[in-house]
């Protein structure tokens, strides 16, 4: 049994039956996550029976760092392999915090077409202890170059992570448990293209930031750009939302709508009036992303003019409006250019 894969409580759970006191599964939880180490032998803090008995029903196993990537501006992509397959962790530095952009499965089955990782087919879901990895991962290697700390996780890499519902549910309680990473969950924010049942679901289990990835304001161009607004359209993902959002505190300052900037597609002054309209009843705030260009696509940014009159409008409407500022350009690890490496895709 991999240790990364279970939360707290189950650790604590196999101590008891092993026989041992709970503060040992505190000072092995500390160790692993604190310490940031995966070798048993050099938990000095445990006696030599206890690490005997957890040998012989766990384990701790982590990715592969593969490669590393640095931007000119202080960004870094992390390549880690799985079965010979590559997931891309972005660590992103700024003045007084760092944000982790984390990868939730191998490429991506929804196919949007804005996105690199949708060009890349689906293999599958990353297990729990892939998630964990990333961060545990980059928590080492920043320790070790004296970088900036993360203060930020936001679940916005490769894959949609409502679709890998369980093992993303069990991550973030891993990531806001206080014997572990201890995060607030207002620094943990999870990224959707909207899948109703998951967004109804989850509300049981987590009480954590949305972002929608909306990107259109009417049905006619979300089709076209995320086919699975056919099956899940803009009205009823806003209500979803919405009741998600009711009472939530983590979300008390309203979701995050992200809505790239497509030239000649999504970005006519006429689309920002929809878009002021659909959200006009929804707690939010909209985050404007300039598309990053990758190999093969269609698709161009719209001009820095087109984007600011857009900005504008939604302004005027009493909206907080953000433009993304986009990092890590250079070594595509911007918004919708991360890649990996998938074999053996899955088609649907």
């Amino acid at each position: 049994m991999n240790l990364l894969n279970i939360g707290y409580k189950e650790i604590f759970l196999i101590f008891i039956i092993l026989g041992e006191k709970s503060f040992r599964a505190k000072q092995l939880i500390k160790k692993i996550y604190n310490f940031k180490s995966n070798n048993f032998n050099l938990f000095n803090n445990l006696n030599k029976n206890t690490l005997i008995k957890i040998k012989k029903i766990i384990y701790i196993n982590t990715l592969n760092l593969f490669k590393l990537n640095y931007s000119y501006d202080g960004t870094i992509k992390f390549i880690m392999e799985i079965d010979k397959q590559k997931i891309e962790t972005i660590y992103i530095p700024e003045y007084n915090r760092a944000t982790l952009c984390i990868s939730s499965q191998i490429g991506c089955s929804l196919g949007c077409k804005f996105c690199f990782t949708g060009k890349q087919g689906f293999n599958r879901n990353l297990y729990t202890f892939e998630i964990i990895s990333q961060i545990l991962n980059v928590m080492k290697f920043i320790k070790i170059k004296k970088l900036h700390f993360i203060t930020n996780i936001v679940i916005m890499g490769m894959g949609e992570p409502l679709l890998n519902f369980k093992n993303i549910v069990n991550s973030i309680l891993i990531m806001l448990n206080k014997y572990c990473f201890n995060f607030s969950k207002r620094k943990i924010t999870l990224s959707t293209v909207g899948i109703i049942p998951a967004i109804n679901n989850l509300k049981k289990y987590l009480d954590i930031k949305l972002a929608l990835s909306l990107h259109a304001s009417n049905n006619k161009i979300r089709n076209l750009i995320i086919p699975l607004n056919i099956k899940y359209n803009i009205k009823n993902i806003l209500k979803s939302i919405k009741n998600y959002i009711y009472k939530s505190k983590a979300n008390k300052n309203g979701v995050t709508i992200e809505y790239i900037m497509l030239k000649n597609v999504n970005d006519k002054e006429k689309y920002a009036h929809q878009l002021a309209y659909i959200l006009r009843n929804l707690l939010c705030k909209i985050n404007l992303i300039p598309f990053n260009k990758f190999s093969y696509s269609k698709y161009l940014c719209s001009s820095n003019n087109k984007i600011h009159k857009f900005y504008n409008i939604l302004l005027n409407y009493g909206f907080i409006v953000t433009i993304r500022k986009n990092r890590g350009i250079d070594i595509n690890a911007a918004c919708g250019q991360l890649s990996g490496k998938v074999f053996n895709r899955i088609k649907f």
